[in-house]
């Protein structure tokens, strides 16, 4: 099954410094039909104007993966932990027992990212944060593991995440295919960042999405130039 839920019909909020839009039910956004795919709570599109950002707040029991799609982010948490991630790499933050966190948008211009979030197998764990820079050259015609809890990607260099489940990034150009396989039991969302494809002959204009769920493998062909971001979790 292919879910596809287009950019027109996302909820959000416009709160001057902050446009944001929710691909599942987000603070005021709440529709019983799109409360999460899987083990994926949280798909938000991002959109910070320049010398703003989210004062420290606190999470926990949580992973919170972070990618940039235009400008960057700097994030700063009472872990210590400080630093800034640019356009098409990305951070992670799993809350764990707890951690209170800023994110701010400290360049001249927009930032534009994709927040998601996915629930942990493991609860209470130590938290940590990590970015890391991912050339989009090695992504060409094929997804990059950005970030993983997934048994298979250990030692791949992913950023690690506490649950079964990946976030990868691929970019495609025009005419370009690509297959991926999707095991029994596990569900996968699929988001434009860039660009247009089809998924399985599905239409996605740029950041709109897609939930992938019983199909054995699914194909991607660009209809333009194409970033593409991809979650892949445990259906249940």
């Amino acid at each position: 099954m292919i879910d596809v839920r287009p950019f027109a019909t996302l909820g959000g909020a416009n709160h001057g410094w902050l446009n944001a839009k929710h691909h599942f039910s987000f603070a005021n956004y709440h529709d019983p039909k799109r409360m999460s795919w899987g083990k994926l709570r949280v798909w938000n599109d991002d959109e910070i104007a320049a010398g703003t950002g989210f004062d420290a707040h606190p999470h926990r029991d949580m992973e919170i993966i972070t990618y940039v799609r235009e400008g960057a982010i700097t994030h700063k948490d009472n872990l210590g932990n400080e630093g800034r991630t640019a356009a098409g790499d990305v951070q992670i933050m799993s809350a764990g027992t707890g951690v209170v966190h800023a994110e701010y948008n400290l360049e001249p211009e927009t930032t534009k990212i994709f927040q998601i979030w996915i629930m942990p197998d493991i609860r209470g764990a130590k938290p940590n944060w990590g970015a890391k820079e991912f050339p989009k050259a090695t992504r060409e015609a094929g997804f990059e593991v950005l970030a993983s809890g997934r048994p298979g990607d250990a030692g791949t260099g992913a950023l690690p995440l506490n649950v079964n489940g990946a976030v990868m990034a691929a970019t495609l150009a025009k005419g370009q295919t690509l297959t991926q396989d999707l095991a029994p039991g596990r569900a996968a969302y699929l988001v434009v960042a860039k660009g247009a494809a089809t998924v399985n002959g599905a239409a996605l204009a740029e950041r709109d999405g897609a939930g992938i769920v019983d199909e054995p493998a699914f194909t991607i062909t660009a209809e333009e130039d194409a970033e593409l971001v991809l979650v892949e979790v445990a259906k249940e």
